[in-house]
């Protein structure tokens, strides 16, 4: 009797144990997809931009309405990739603390050109809010004299990027070379985008605003700073990866919950609040993503397709090759049928709401006006993708408790959790 109760014993542990070994092999399978996904991604955006360096090195040499409308074209173009990376920031630090390089937002765009009148010449918050590298070749920056003769990577990147620790101070990415080719836009709420004339860029007596060399260096610099750290980061996730390596070598349910923290503060703290419902409360153009160029739907657009790419392991390339493997939904759909289809029910909600923006921005009004005061229908189409994304986030929160994982805490935002205090 013993011996037969042992054998019962010893065929359940066994059983357990087998169970537990493919529990684990099926999360590192999904992280070897995210890890294909985040690569495939990066290495997208690195191609494009690349083109992009191609598209601006031609306004460089050659400028002309037509040159700047191919580089703006390029630019725009890059976007679409990179946006679809931005899940992978959240609970990645080596991409959080590398992602300011690249994305940071909003900039004091005095920093690096001239500007409007109406932008004012000082801030409290701000000591190099009007500094203007691109006329001056020699800064006074707090105490210290740069040396702007030259702008180089070396200025940009570790000296004028982030001065005195104000965020503002963006000196490089993707949104200083949007001013650099688009401008700022003074339109307000109302219709139009920024309106840089290519003469910004020509030469001889046929320069506008002055200081078009020293324009086109920065633009030439900050587009090849951006190459070089998009370079970085692809390698970060390949085969030998160091990013790949050591999400592959931990504790599987750590990585899982790398995914969801991710997922959750970008679709909440991040998309829902800073990016749209901060813009939203206080009808402010300025507080819109893609400002200069007026593309703001689309970044918004492409970063739930990055949320989907991630949940689904799927990535569509830009040559339209498909990376796919096993994915969380996988995962979900083992422990609740009825949660994966809800959290795909939600996530196809989202793409929705947000395909309905993008489309309005498209064919009606641009995002700085659906946001504006005294416009019902288009605020009521960005709360309507707000209110998809927030929803979103609850059903991320039982995934994670439905995975027996620790409880993970996503970012937040004022505009979602406390609006009174945005306005304190």
């Amino acid at each position: 009797m013993r011996s037969g109760i042992s054998s019962v014993a010893a065929a359940g542990m066994l059983i357990a144990a087998t169970a537990t070994a493919q529990a684990a092999s099926d999360k590192r399978a999904v992280l070897e997809t995210y890890a294909d996904i985040a690569h495939a991604g990066y290495e997208d955006s690195l191609v494009l931009a690349r083109e992009l360096q191609t598209a601006i090195k031609a306004l460089i040499v050659t400028p002309s309405a037509e040159s700047m409308a191919a580089a703006r074209n390029a630019w725009l173009a890059s976007r679409v990739p990179y946006m679809q990376t931005e899940v992978y920031r959240f609970g990645n630090a080596v991409v959080d603390d590398w992602e300011g390089k690249v994305n940071a937002w909003p900039l004091d765009e005095g920093l690096i050109d001239y500007v409007d009148r109406s932008y004012g010449t000082t801030s409290e918050e701000n000591p190099v809010y009007a500094a203007n590298v691109i006329a001056n070749a020699s800064l006074r920056l707090g105490g210290d004299v740069i040396d702007a003769k030259r702008i180089t990577k070396t200025l940009l990147q570790d000296e004028l990027h982030e001065f005195g620790e104000v965020e503002a101070n963006v000196a490089t990415g993707y949104h200083a070379v949007e001013f650099l080719l688009w401008g700022q836009d003074l339109n307000g709420t109302g219709p139009g985008a920024g309106a840089r004339p290519w003469t910004d860029y020509a030469r001889g007596g046929a320069c506008t605003n002055g200081n078009c060399d020293r324009r086109a260096e920065y633009l030439s610099t900050v587009t090849d700073l951006m190459v070089d750290d998009l370079a970085w980061m692809t390698a970060q996730w390949a085969a030998d990866g160091p990013a790949r390596q050591e999400l592959l070598a931990g504790d599987p349910d750590k990585g899982i919950a790398i995914m969801l923290t991710g997922l959750g503060s970008l679709s909440y703290g991040e998309l829902a609040g800073e990016r749209m419902g901060l813009g939203l409360l206080l009808h402010d153009p300025e507080e819109e993503h893609d400002c200069f160029a007026d593309n703001t739907h689309n970044s918004h657009y492409f970063d739930v397709v990055g949320m989907l790419n991630v949940y689904t392991g799927s990535y569509t390339r830009i040559d339209d090759r498909k990376v796919v493997g096993m994915s969380l939904a996988h995962l979900v759909a083992k422990a609740s049928p009825a949660l994966n289809a809800e959290m795909l029910s939600r996530l196809r909600d989202a793409e929705a709401t947000m395909a309905a923006l993008k489309l309005r921005a498209e064919t009606v009004e641009a995002y700085d006006q659906m946001i504006g005061p005294d416009n019902p229908e288009g605020n009521a189409v960005v709360q309507a993708a707000i209110d998809a994304l927030t929803t979103q986030t609850r059903t991320i929160e039982k995934i994670v408790t439905e995975l027996g994982l620790q409880p993970i805490e996503f970012e937040g935002s004022d505009s979602l959790d406390d609006p009174e205090a945005v306005f304190q």
